[in-house]
């Protein structure tokens, strides 16, 4: 079996976030050679901000890892009915960067809420957002993590058998994407 680097974009920056463990859990599925969550604590974007100091070194650094990674995971909470402030951002300064990243990069999308639908209206509205990067999004199956603070072991580990079936399929659909 091939062995794949995988990067992880977590719309929270909260310390024990359950959009950053469910992108460890999915990574761990996967059972990637390597992962590396990448740090999305950017200033906010700001053209003039770019025109005048350029594009920050941890956005450039962000970037690389992706131009580099086979695959990519984003997971998303969702804040008023779409994708946090933090990952919009993020998405805003990465497509100031030269190369293209993301472009023809295997792509899988979840998210993880509080709420009973489990960030489903935010991970809609992330899937428009990356349709400009040209990336090659896995359309299914969706993994909408409900309650999901109450869906963790104490290792981290995604308890629910119907949430591990389904993350499971999605690592197994973004694998087979990236071998395409």
């Amino acid at each position: 079996m091939s062995t794949y680097k995988l990067v992880g974009l977590s719309g929270s920056l909260r310390r024990d976030s359950t959009n950053t463990r469910l992108l460890y859990e999915a990574a761990r599925l996967f059972d990637a050679e390597s992962f590396m969550l990448l740090n999305l604590n950017f200033p906010l974007y700001d053209g003039d901000r770019e025109k005048m100091d350029g594009i920050p070194d941890v956005v450039r650094g962000a970037a690389a890892n992706i131009a580099e990674a086979d695959g990519i995971l984003i997971s998303t909470p969702e804040y008023n009915k779409g994708p946090s402030g933090v990952l919009k951002n993020a998405l805003d300064w990465i497509s100031r960067v030269k190369g293209k990243p993301f472009q023809g990069k295997p792509l899988a999308v979840m998210s993880a809420s509080s709420g009973r639908a489990g960030g489903e209206r935010s991970q809609l509205v992330l899937r428009t957002f990356m349709v400009p990067f040209r990336t090659r999004i896995v359309q299914g199956p969706e993994m909408y993590l409900a309650d999901s603070s109450n869906q963790f072991d104490k290792d981290g580990r995604v308890t629910g058998e119907l949430y591990i079936e389904t993350l499971q399929q999605l690592m197994d659909n973004l694998r087979a994407e990236i071998a395409r």
